[in-house]
């Protein structure tokens, strides 16, 4: 037995905060699916899996998506209140390219690729209609977001600009700069940020 005193006195619990976001957790009616589907877009492996729940991790963390089968689930009501949705980020603008092209050839494809500004972001819908982004974090410190934020850009265009994935990795592999990649254009005359949105 540990004789060892601890403390959990207030002053420690006011500046406790998580270490990490460990996992998400989806119920669905449609299992298989759903498991292959996860299981291609985040290059993820089982950890654990039986009939009933399926376990999924690509890196250190034991698993980063359960999966619960639920057969008799309905369907989701986009008009219900709920998860808008999960992001995942990758390390370069070429890993998010690179997994852009793997999936398409997969015949998973983005229903909204946009440039956010604070970063490169392509939306997708997993067999149950969950939104999952990936994405690439165009500044690589907080201190980089903030004068991003406090510039008024995101003030002036809050959403982003929709851009074209396929051209974007033709002209990421004809060496295009990195800075000129990610930089965001103007909102097209006339045009608002709710013009740049695809639910």
């Amino acid at each position: 037995m540990d004789d060892v005193k601890r403390s959990l006195d207030s002053s420690y619990a006011e500046t406790l905060k998580p270490s990490k976001l460990a996992h998400v957790v989806i119920r669905t009616p449609c299992y298989n699916e759903s498991r292959e589907w996860w299981a291609k877009v985040l290059n993820a492996h089982p950890a654990y899996e039986n009939e009933q729940l399926c376990f999924m991790t690509y890196d250190d963390e034991h698993h980063r998506i359960g999966i619960i089968n639920v057969p008799d689930l309905g369907g989701q009501a986009p008009s219900n209140a709920g998860m808008e949705h999960v992001s995942f980020a990758y390390n370069t603008l070429g890993d998010l390219l690179a997994t852009y092209l793997r999936l398409k050839e997969a015949g998973i494809v983005p229903f909204w690729c946009i440039n956010h500004g604070p970063t490169i972001s392509m939306y997708f819908r997993d067999p149950d209609q969950n939104k999952v982004e990936l994405q690439y974090d165009v500044f690589p410190t907080p201190v980089e977001v903030d004068a991003f934020f406090a510039s008024g850009k995101y003030e002036e265009n809050f959403m982003g600009i929709i851009f074209d994935p396929d051209e974007m990795c033709a002209r990421y592999m004809a060496g295009v700069s990195l800075e000129e990649l990610v930089h965001r254009p103007p909102l097209p005359e006339g045009m608002g940020p709710w013009d740049m949105h695809r639910p």
